[in-house]
């Protein structure tokens, strides 16, 4: 169990999204350092690396002055969740002895004069579609708003296999991508810039256990091949979309870039957010069938930023909407024996809530054009613009302890 009363000496930990209850973890560079394995407390980065020179910590260096996560995490939980919880009492504010060494600066950096970077090297991406408001709305949309979901939607999480090598660190700028659109039915399609350009609030869990190829994993394993999650931006050029996903689903649209936050939050630090999901009706197949609560009381917000311009909160929504949970995720995309990898990243879809204000991508929020959102700076959106800054937050909240994920930060330029 999680003990929300625990303290840090680290100042401003414990009124931060990274206080002694989180300890994410992530992959930074300073001025001095090179790549390595650095953990968020506060306003401060721990440096592991640091700590197993002086042997407070015992964990081999050669995974920890590294350029992803990768190796660390492969080295299982038995060791990964053991460093958070030795890291948890080195900054516990009763342990006076390692709060007062003289040599504690070495320790930390500050991460204003960080450079943060892909935690993870990605070998696969997946993306579901697993939130039951979102794929309503859209089958609103663009099918039938009596019969919105497919056939195959309540009996499984659907998914497509994407591109992991587009995936980039918060902070990016990406250029409008252009492709094939067909702005007119009854005419041939054009080829330009992407004249919708759409964000997806998204969460994604992080792969931390190696699988062979014909090997599954059930919904009672899932947890133990989970290593933690990040917010997820995957940005999505609609027009371009809707003319090339038949037969085959998202392509250009979606390839060009998606963003995460800098930080790792293992599962196990978001243990306490655990609430019930949606009843799932009609009854799941017995792969699918899953015991406890697998869904995550996550807020989540998303902001448009105009160039020199204002913030404006656009949405507010929650990863407990989601449909079909990340354990059933899993179950699903290995029931064939697909095999999985350290590093690899799954996402959830555009997380949607029921009420207008909780919808997950612009497509609904201005219901495919048709009712503008307007922004501080007197201007109004249906898509994003040029120089547009989006940003998506995310955090658990507890008796006063907030457990967050860093922002999730990108930039939309013109196309070139």
């Amino acid at each position: 169990m999680i003990d929300f009363k625990r303290k840090s000496w680290v100042s401003g930990a414990d009124s931060s999204e990274f206080p002694i209850q989180n300890l994410p973890f992530g992959i930074y560079n300073t001025a001095s350092k090179s790549k390595r394995v650095g953990v968020a407390i506060g306003s401060q980065i721990l440096d592991l690396a640091a700590l197993v020179k002086v042997g407070v910590l015992n964990i081999p260096m050669n995974v920890l002055e590294n350029s992803s996560l990768n190796d660390f995490i492969a080295l299982g939980k038995s060791v990964t969740n053991k460093v958070r919880l030795d890291l948890a009492d080195l900054l516990d504010v009763n342990n006076k002895e390692f709060a007062a060494r003289a040599d504690l600066a070495q320790f930390f950096d500050n991460m204003s004069e960080a450079t943060m970077h892909m935690p993870v090297q990605v070998g696969d991406y997946t993306d579901f579609y697993s939130s039951r408001d979102h794929a309503t709305n859209v089958g609103k949309m663009f099918r039938d708003p009596a019969n919105a979901l497919l056939p195959n939607w309540l009996h499984l999480p659907v998914g497509y296999h994407g591109r992991a090598s587009s995936i980039v660190i918060s902070g990016a700028s990406y250029h409008r991508p252009k492709g094939q659109t067909k702005p007119v039915e009854t005419e041939p399609p054009v080829y330009g810039p992407s004249k919708r350009m759409d964000f997806e609030l998204e969460v994604a869990f992080v792969i931390g256990k190696e699988t062979q190829l014909g090997q599954s994993i059930s919904t009672k394993q899932a947890e133990d091949h989970i290593f933690g999650l990040v917010l997820f931006n995957d940005l999505s050029a609609r027009d371009i979309q809707q003319w090339e996903y038949v037969p085959l689903g998202p392509f250009l649209a979606k390839n060009f870039c998606s963003v995460i936050s800098p930080w790792i939050v293992t599962i196990e630090a978001l243990d306490a957010f655990r609430v019930e999901g949606e009843k799932q009706d009609p009854k799941v197949l017995p792969y699918l069938e899953f015991e406890g609560k697998k869904n995550y009381d996550i807020k989540l917000e998303v902001s448009l930023t105009p160039e020199n311009g204002e913030e404006t909160i656009v949405s507010k929504s929650n990863f407990k909407y989601m449909y079909w949970n990340m354990c059933q995720q899993l179950a699903h995309h290995t029931v064939n024996g697909c095999n999985m990898r350290v590093g690899d990243m799954l996402a959830s879809g555009t997380i949607s809530g029921p009420e207008k204000h909780e919808f997950g991508s612009m497509l609904e929020l201005a219901w495919k054009g048709t009712e503008p959102i307007p922004m501080k700076d007197g201007t109004t959106r249906v898509f994003m613009n040029d120089n547009d800054t989006c940003i998506l937050r995310g955090f658990g909240e507890k008796d006063g302890v907030k457990i967050g994920f860093g922002e999730c930060v990108s930039t939309l330029l013109p196309a070139i």
